[in-house]
């Protein structure tokens, strides 16, 4: 299987270039300049046409969700027109596309994980545009599935669970909010489950329940203060750097776009269409700590 993966030095694409070595799947990293989400969209068909995929993963984005308050035609150009871009030129080459999504499409006010069917209600310029871009690939074919995840660390890139183990180098206490919750996501774990989709739906053209929107998150839940804390506890164990965490409410981070209070994601039907379930959070990021430890 020949899978191309927008972006070159991303989380998720440099994740599905291991697991995919790893799995015997040939991945194919497709970035700037040969694919700029924000040029035009017969530049976007022609990068992706030259790679003749499988399958396409469109993991590029545009996910400064502060700095999109003020650059909204640059969010909405990347996640919403390039998205529909790539999953168009999916539907030219007659190959599946997996679009990935995010928890920021919902407001957050829900009590429980958010089902795929619930409405959607952005709270920022981020999650509207995420939200524009899976409306988009939508349209553009119907041989698609939506992946939605959120929290997602590993061992590549800027995440939580790196800039924890850096701050912890600097500060014996940290302020870390105790009132937002999600899934925690490895990006390495969301690789893997990509794999999955991504044989279902090459192996089943015609299958309409492998396709449409579907949860991706690692098992289980936390709050940023509850994630900080098992990131601390896993890197003392191992000799690393730790730091007292002090929970503090959202409000006292105020920061330039609103994050919703409840990210959390109910995954169950991508666990039973797909046979897709990752693994708990706690223990893929005590596997990622461990890792970021050895190298250093």
């Amino acid at each position: 299987m020949r899978l191309a993966v927008t972006g070159t030095s991303g989380q998720l694409a440099s994740s599905l270039i291991e697991v995919g070595a790893n799995a015997g799947v040939e991945i194919i990293p497709i970035g700037r300049p040969q694919l700029d989400l924000a040029g035009s969209s017969e530049g976007i068909a022609a990068a992706l046409a030259a790679a003749a995929p499988d399958i396409i993963v469109s993991a590029a984005a545009y996910t400064a969700v502060d700095r999109a308050e003020t650059e909204r035609d640059l969010a909405f150009a990347i996640n919403a027109t390039g998205a529909g871009a790539v999953a168009a030129a999916a539907a030219m080459l007659g190959v599946p596309v997996i679009h990935i999504s995010t928890d920021y499409v919902f407001d957050g006010r829900k009590p429980t994980p958010y089902l795929e069917t619930d409405p959607t209600g952005p709270l920022g310029v981020y999650g509207a545009s995420k939200l524009a871009g899976e409306q988009a690939v939508a349209a553009a074919t119907p041989n698609h599935a939506i992946l939605r995840t959120a929290w997602v660390y590993s061992p590549f890139g800027n995440n939580f669970l790196r800039t924890m183990l850096r701050l912890a180098g600097e500060r014996d206490e940290l302020r870390v909010v105790a009132d937002q919750y999600g899934n925690p996501t490895s990006a390495l774990d969301l690789a893997a489950a990509i794999l999955v989709v991504a044989r279902n739906l090459v192996a089943t053209p015609d299958d309409p329940g492998l396709r449409g929107i579907f949860h991706a998150t690692g098992t289980g839940d936390a709050s940023w203060a509850e994630f900080a804390a098992a990131i601390f506890h896993a890197s003392a164990a191992l000799g690393g750097p730790t730091a007292k965490v002090k929970p503090i409410p959202a409000t006292a981070y105020p920061t330039p776009a609103a994050r919703p209070a409840n990210s959390r994601l109910d995954t169950t039907r991508l666990n039973t269409a797909h046979g897709a379930r990752m693994p708990a959070w706690r223990q893929s990021s005590e596997q990622v700590v461990s890792r970021l430890l050895k190298a250093r």
